[in-house]
């Protein structure tokens, strides 16, 4: 690989006037830093991107972690991120896996968005302690090198029961994430918090993973027991997927057997029949909203948590109860 001190050889300067000539410094006149180019680029030399990275402490790459960068909820986030940072001359990289960690400490990078449930709590603030300036996304993290960009999730979960409740359910459901998220246990201590509230709510909790095989899993279970109408509250879209892949191959159906809502709105959700109920928010914004803080944190500014807004997404997929059972077949 064609280094500086091959450059400075050919071009008969030392290696400081070379350095000089490929950093645009004025201590170098335009007719030396020319010829200097011209040499370089003869040679196909390569800058070492580490070396200068370590030099000027500045990378002007952004870390994404993800847990996993499936479904539309990842996809939209990401496009918020990269259009921020884009915008203020930064890329981004996106991350997985333990061993993507040492990132951080070994200052390949100039900040970190966290939504990796695989990161300790106690790893990022050790990091934070070394002076990385880190956005999380999943946790809630008190450094002044830390800022929060969270979602509403118990506002979001209580405005899905409340629908619910509201229309007469009380035999109900919850389908949850990974016991290790954040959203999920959120989302799920409210439901557990306002059926509490129900003396005649029977509320059972089906453990899940996230996923549509969660989902059909979840419905497998639902069908076995079923009796009469019940109502299933997933704590995400993709599992109330895997729930109407299910039924639709029985005679139970949607909006009048099972109603179910879900949470995220993805665009699935809009062409299912009947239309899915669920919880909506801006994945965009969340992304551009961590990147926005990451790079006000980096400048040294000021910058408060934030806590994005949710709204309800009616949809045939719950009815109102007006039978006290409901029959197949």
């Amino acid at each position: 690989m064609v280094s500086i001190k091959d450059i400075a050889k050919k071009a008969g300067v030392s290696i400081s006037t070379v350095s000089y000539a490929l950093n645009g410094s004025s201590k170098v006149t335009d007719e030396t830093s020319s010829r200097i180019l011209a040499i370089a680029e003869e040679l196909n030399y390569v800058p070492n991107a580490a070396a200068r990275t370590l030099k000027k402490r500045e990378s002007r790459i952004i870390g994404v972690f993800l847990t996993d960068f499936r479904g539309d909820v990842y996809g939209d986030l990401l496009d918020g991120v990269k259009d921020v940072l884009n915008r203020s001359g930064y890329d981004m990289i996106v991350c997985s896996g333990i061993q993507s960690h040492r990132m951080l400490p070994e200052r390949m990078i100039d900040g970190a968005v966290i939504l990796d449930s695989g990161f300790d709590s106690e790893e990022i603030l050790r990091y934070a302690d070394r002076g990385h300036r880190i956005v999380v996304l999943d946790r809630e993290l008190i450094h002044p090198n830390i800022n929060r960009v969270l979602l509403d999730n118990q506002a979001g979960a209580a405005a899905a029961m409340n629908y619910l409740l509201e229309r007469g359910h009380r035999r109900l459901y919850v389908v949850t994430g990974p016991e290790n998220s954040y959203d999920s246990n959120q989302r799920l201590a409210a439901v557990r918090q306002i059926a509490a509230g129900y003396p005649d709510v029977t509320l059972k909790e089906i453990r899940s993973n996230f996923e549509k095989k969660g989902g059909e899993a979840a419905a497998r279970i639902i069908l076995d027991e079923y009796a009469e109408p019940v109502a299933v509250f997933c704590l995400n879209d993709e599992m109330a997927v895997g729930i109407c892949n299910v039924l639709a191959e029985t005679e139970l159906k949607i909006g009048e057997h099972v109603h179910l809502i879900g949470f995220d709105n993805i665009e699935l959700t809009k062409y299912l029949q009947p239309r899915l109920a669920t919880v909506d928010y801006s994945r965009a914004k969340w992304g551009a909203a961590a990147a926005e803080h990451l790079l006000k944190i980096l400048a040294g500014e000021p910058v408060e948590h934030e806590r994005l807004q949710v709204r309800l997404i009616e949809g045939g997929s719950v009815g109102t109860l007006n039978e006290p059972a409901g029959s197949i077949g």
